[in-house]
């Protein structure tokens, strides 16, 4: 019996360290089981210590790639990370349009683990108005949920505000992640109904570089492969944990999560 393949499209930046960026999100498809098909919108020059360069795609390749991709390969779920500025943004909306069948898990990625910026200050507001209402799951850290709702997000009850406000700007999920709180790693779930939390306990290990693509390509390769949203989530935290647990000391700055840590073992 012919296995089924499932698969999921990544839209956003390339990392050349290789730990974030497409590159993670390659990798965490295929640890999940997941084939998986890339859209490039921006080259970095960056490593585990820091951004050096950006280099913008045009938003006409952008969308040349996405067309190649769609026309051709059945995708099961798309999972968006950096887009960089507002033209890149609105055109990868565009074409969105026409496959709102596809699951969509919005990474709002801003800004890297070195505090370099990957997202231009005044792209924020078409991310908001054009990506966000065609998402099935959005997932930002603090500091997006805060730089999205335009108020300090720093405790679990301003997660649950942020969640809702960001709900009523069209996400059918928010998934507010809690990284940055101190004691255990609790994430929020919001489908506009009832908050869900996901708690791991928190690590001491360092090397986090990669995890937010990370755990939104294991949210997008747990829908492709027909999750609900509440289990795609589950098993993406337990995931995304054990590659935190095994990550480990690349390079001199922020080293990477371990994509492939139950394999290697």
């Amino acid at each position: 019996m012919k296995n089924t393949i499932y698969t999921a499209l990544t839209i956003a930046g390339s990392d050349s360290g290789g730990g974030a960026g497409i590159q993670a999100d390659l990798k965490a498809f295929a640890a999940n089981g997941v084939y998986g098909a890339s859209v490039i919108t921006a080259v970095t020059a960056q490593n585990t210590q820091g951004v050096r360069g950006i280099a913008e795609l045009q938003p006409e390749f952008v969308v040349l790639q996405m067309e190649a991709v769609l026309e051709d390969i059945k995708i099961d779920a798309i999972k968006i990370g950096m887009l960089s500025n507002a033209e890149i943004i609105k055109s990868v909306a565009k074409v969105l349009t026409a496959y709102p069948h596809i699951p969509v898990v919005l990474d709002p990625v801003m800004v890297a683990k070195s505090g370099d910026h990957l997202l231009q200050p005044q792209a924020r507001q078409a991310l908001i108005d054009h990506l966000l209402p065609l998402s099935d799951v959005v997932t930002p850290n603090l500091p997006e949920a805060a730089a999205i709702v335009d108020f300090e997000v720093g405790t679990v009850e301003e997660m649950k505000k942020a969640a809702q406000t960001i709900r009523a700007m069209g996400a059918k999920h928010v998934l507010v992640k809690g990284g940055h709180l101190p004691g255990d790693a609790i994430d929020l779930l919001y489908d506009g109904h009832k908050f869900t939390p996901f708690t791991a306990k928190r690590l001491t290990n360092n090397n986090t570089h990669g995890t937010g693509c990370t755990y939104s390509s294991a949210i997008a390769a747990n829908l492709a492969k027909g999750l609900a949203v509440k289990d795609a989530v589950a098993q993406a935290k337990e995931y995304i944990t054990g590659a935190i647990e095994h990550a480990f000391p690349l390079g001199k700055g922020i080293g990477p999560t371990h994509h492939f840590y139950k394999i290697y073992q």
